[in-house]
């Protein structure tokens, strides 16, 4: 895993920093990893966003709104989102919202984790050392930060980012933390990287559903949905520990993929945002109807995680996933990085957007 700072040190200023955050009495000498003053309950909040596609100024705005709301509201730890900046869909837009890692959003985060000696995260389009990841960067009010990019990216996300391959274990006074972004959570292969490692899980999904044009009835609608409210639940009873899942809810308008970019696809996403203890007992909860806002719960961190669910074999978990999407999923591997490498890396080393000719007329 590759992170920065994960050194502490037992100055005064760093100190009274995390008791502000609420984490610990004291702080251990060392690496993170190295055994934490522990903490019982932790006071956590989980954002959801109605955000603007690609409108990078516009949604951090709306994530700096709601973190002053968690904050005040008592959280010592918020989770923003995935994507927070941009959101997802197919668009031409999508690229002049990429960002550098350090750029506004990780300033944005430091700034108001320090003010408000907050621990703070949240996944953005990240731009590093020429590549562009989906990037979750932990920040603590000292302004250090631990990260997790995303494994794979989900259809036309493969468009705008290259997966990770850390393990998605971050090293923090609490001791490990898991981050999983969206699909994450649903395949069982992020379940066994985080089982028996971590204390807490922080996830976060811009979960989009089928076209506006899809019969509002069609039973892959209900079975996405059931996807997304079970994946934070089952994650907490496969792991035994907490989850804090943060999401985006409303519309949006995008298109249907780089070959048919002249197709809308006009979608929303669905929210869900929640908190989850380490038995699967959802403690705060909001749905995409309730639009924007937090959720806040006290949670208890177990001193050893008990599990209560098996991991499955199968390399996607939910039982109600369609084939069709499966095979998409693959397809997109392919398809999506070939726009990525001949669009998006362009962009990003230039600033300059390239004429996209589609592989098949190559």
């Amino acid at each position: 895993m590759k992170t920065s700072g994960t050194h502490f040190s037992s100055d005064r200023r760093r100190f009274n920093a995390w008791l502000l955050a609420g984490l610990a009495s004291g702080l251990c000498t060392g690496i993170a990893r190295s055994q934490p003053p522990w903490v019982r309950r932790l006071k956590v909040a989980a954002l959801q966003m109605e955000p603007k596609l690609a409108d990078a100024q516009a949604n951090l705005a709306q994530a700096e709104q709601l973190i002053r709301a968690a904050q005040k509201a008592g959280a010592q730890w918020i989770v923003l989102p995935e994507m927070f900046t941009t959101a997802a869909a197919f668009h031409p837009d999508m690229l002049a919202a990429i960002q550098p890692i350090d750029g506004a959003a990780m300033q944005m985060m430091q700034r108001l984790a320090r003010s408000g000696g907050n621990v703070i995260g949240g996944s953005y389009l990240a731009s590093r050392n020429g590549d562009v990841y989906n990037s979750f960067m932990l920040v603590f009010p000292d302004g250090h930060s631990v990260r997790h990019d995303k494994d794979q990216p989900t259809y036309w996300e493969n468009c705008y980012y290259r997966g990770g391959d850390d393990d998605g274990v971050l090293a923090t006074p609490i001791g490990g933390v898991g981050a999983a972004l969206c699909w994450e959570l649903i395949r069982s292969r992020t379940m066994r990287r985080l089982r028996d490692r971590v204390q807490l899980v922080l996830g976060s999904s811009c979960w989009w559903t089928l076209s506006d044009d899809v019969d509002a009835d069609h039973p892959f609608r209900s079975a996405n949905l059931e996807m997304l409210q079970q994946a934070p639940v089952r994650c907490a009873r496969m792991l035994g520990v907490p989850v804090v899942h943060a999401s985006h809810a409303g519309p949006f308008q995008g298109f249907f993929s780089p070959d048919l970019a002249d197709l809308p696809y006009d979608s929303v996403y669905l929210g869900e945002t929640m908190i989850v203890d380490a038995d699967g007992s959802v403690l705060a909860r909001r749905d995409a109807t309730q639009g924007a806002g937090i959720v806040v719960a006290e949670i208890e961190l177990p001193l050893q995680a008990r599990p209560t669910m098996e991991i499955p074999e199968a390399f996607w978990m939910p039982e109600q996933m369609p084939e069709a999407w499966k095979a998409a999923w693959q397809r997109w591997l392919d398809s999506g990085a070939y726009y990525y490498g001949a669009v998006t890396l362009p962009y990003v080393r230039t600033g300059t957007v390239e004429e996209f000719v589609p592989q098949y007329m190559l």
